[in-house]
């Protein structure tokens, strides 16, 4: 029998909430075994909303706060409103090693700096790195940083190509992790210092953990001879922005297109199976679940603008990580 999960929650954060976070909670048990749900918020509202879904009382327990942190809050005005807010509290459970792994849909510039101030780095890692999991054509990429760094320098880099390959085990045992720096082009001569001096780096690195391939151009991300891509903050925000836009960008344009005029409505029922194959590429709630990586815990941010289906995906996302011994990979790969 595998040993139980604990997942503290945050339910007070993101839209819909607590809502969308019981009945993500009520899907991920479905099809979960052995998991715990240590939810902090609004008692009230949660229990009433685990009732109507007859979430099996086994399953959960909830930490009973009034006091949440709103999406506009700032970082600091989120961290000085104290140790009570949900968030707080979930991110303390997990300081206290009375669960597993913490998440979070809510405010996530609060999130990081809240979880910075309870749980410790991993020796020898200098920066925490927001990771992401983006499709390609044959799995999944996991993308890191994220926006957690604007600035980087090679050791940064470095921890986040063994951050990024140890979650990548941990979420995909069976894969071989093939990790490249994210540039403006292929060769090698090209790029800042930086991007130059942590490919020498990694070039000369002997490990069992990741097969290093060079670097990588923003268009071939999701070709798929990768799956694990390495960039400062600043660089990764923006390909993210930019991905999701252009994913939002074809959906609707597809729709659009197949919803307007006879011609298109039939065209759409004709291949409405390889529609829904598409559709179902480029869902983002298949995708949810970015993970802070470098604190000695794990710590899991929701997109505050998913749903229940979304927060379902992330809640597993937990569970994989949990059950890969992320941490773990971690502490045994960094120099």
């Amino acid at each position: 029998m595998d040993k139980s999960i604990t997942i503290a929650v945050d339910a007070m954060g993101g839209e819909n909430s607590p809502s969308k976070i019981i009945k993500g909670i009520y899907l991920h048990q479905k099809k979960s075994k052995n998991i715990f749900y240590k939810i902090f918020g609004d008692k009230n509202k949660i229990n009433k909303i685990a009732e109507s879904f007859k979430l099996n009382k086994n399953v959960y327990e909830t930490v009973h706060t009034e006091e949440k942190i709103e999406d506009e809050d700032s970082a600091l005005s989120a961290a000085k409103k104290g140790n009570s807010t949900s968030m707080w509290l979930a991110i303390e459970s997990v300081k206290k090693k009375d669960s597993d792994v913490m998440i979070s849909a809510g405010n996530t510039g609060a999130l990081f700096v809240i979880a910075k101030l309870n749980i410790s780095m991993i020796e020898n890692i200098d920066k925490p790195a927001l990771s992401g999991l983006w499709p390609n054509k044959f799995g999944m990429n996991v993308v890191l940083d994220l926006g957690a760094n604007i600035e980087c320098n090679e050791k940064n880099l470095i921890d986040f190509t063994i951050m990024g390959c140890a979650l990548h085990k941990s979420l995909f045992p069976e894969e071989i992790s093939k990790i490249a720096l994210l540039n403006i082009a292929s060769e090698e001569y090209k790029g800042n210092n930086v991007i130059k001096n942590t490919y020498q780096k990694l070039s000369s690195i002997n490990n069992n953990l990741f097969e290093f391939c060079g670097y990588i151009e923003g268009n071939h991300i999701m070709n798929g001879e990768v799956n694990v891509i390495v960039t400062d903050g600043f660089t990764g925000n923006v390909a993210l922005k930019t991905a999701e836009g252009t994913a939002n960008f074809i959906t609707s344009e597809l729709k659009k297109a197949l919803t307007s005029g006879i011609i298109g409505k039939l065209s759409s029922f004709i291949n409405l199976k390889n529609i829904n194959n598409f559709k179902k590429k480029l869902d983002p709630r298949l995708y949810n679940g970015a993970i802070l990586l470098g604190l000695d815990a794990p710590v899991i941010k929701s997109h505050g603008a998913t749903d229940d289906i979304g927060f379902a995906n992330s809640l597993s996302v937990c569970e994989k990580i949990i059950k890969g011994r992320l941490i773990d990979k971690i502490k045994e790969n960094i120099n």
